[in-house]
């Protein structure tokens, strides 16, 4: 029996929150957490959404008076006593957004478009509820890493390391999408240098890798975030416009000529 959408995305949320429960998960987490604090801790404006996968609490920092957390199909209902830094939870489709057009001033995007049958549309959805100049900030994982390349030798043995039904995407090709959405990138972050083991001991501290890396090879980062502004063009005054009417002197000259020529000819008669 062929699985349908619905159940092949509850079994890739069930398998990512297994995952997150591991030691790996917990360090990507405790990254992503600072990361995204220091993201939304300078947007403004007066709606923000958080989009899917709320054991990060992408909105915690932000002081945006409505915050949203919109859950994904099957994703199991979160209690707002916990600190998630929202004050409205919502459920919908990434693919229709239960919000109007250009209504949110931030969106935060937390491994959503990774673990989506059609990225390319839901970032298109996302980029209708944006504001002009309002902010998009996004999270995923790096497949040009050490996690990457277990990744995907780890598949060919049924082994993966990551959760084996998300389609990990480069930060080269999200940028590509937003740039042809008219976005301009104003920041971005890689982390989690730690080689893909399960070790809790690795993974729950700083390693001497994640202060090299970060400064000698930045790009093999395993997890990277994305923030970028949405940008709409407006009509520009390209110069002063010529005038095209003739000087005054040169109005008259005509007329003038015309009256002295008159003048003489009723003399010589």
């Amino acid at each position: 029996m062929i699985p349908t959408e619905s159940e092949i995305a509850n079994q890739s949320l069930l398998a990512w929150d297994n995952w997150l429960n591991t030691a790996p998960g917990l360090y990507v987490l405790n990254w992503e957490q600072a990361q995204f604090n220091r993201a939304v801790d300078d947007a403004f404006g007066f709606d923000a959404l958080q989009i899917g996968f709320p054991q990060v609490g992408c909105l915690n920092e932000n002081r945006i008076s409505n915050r949203w957390l919109m859950q994904l199909p099957s994703q199991p209902t979160v209690d707002l006593s916990s600190n998630h830094g929202v004050h409205t939870i919502c459920q919908g489709s990434i693919y229709d957004l239960p919000f109007a057009s250009e209504s949110m001033d931030l969106i935060a995007l937390p491994h959503v478009l990774e673990f989506t049958a059609n990225p390319h549309e839901a970032l298109r959805e996302v980029h209708r509820v944006l504001r002009p100049e309002g902010r998009i900030v996004i999270s995923g994982f790096n497949p040009m890493s050490l996690w990457g390349m277990r990744q995907y030798y780890g598949k060919l043995f049924n082994r993966p390391f990551l959760p084996k039904e998300g389609q990990f995407i480069s930060h080269l090709r999200i940028k590509d999408w937003l740039r042809l959405l008219n976005y301009a990138i104003d920041r971005g972050k890689f982390g989690c240098y730690s080689f893909p083991i399960q070790n809790h001991r690795t993974m729950t501290t700083p390693s001497l890798l994640d202060k090299v890396g970060d400064r000698w090879w930045p790009f093999l980062g395993s997890v990277f975030m994305l923030s970028a502004i949405k940008r709409t063009p407006r009509m520009k005054l390209v110069g002063k416009i010529l005038s095209r009417r003739l000087p005054l002197s040169q109005t008259l000259a005509p007329v003038t000529q015309s009256k002295t020529t008159q003048q003489t000819n009723s003399t010589n008669d």
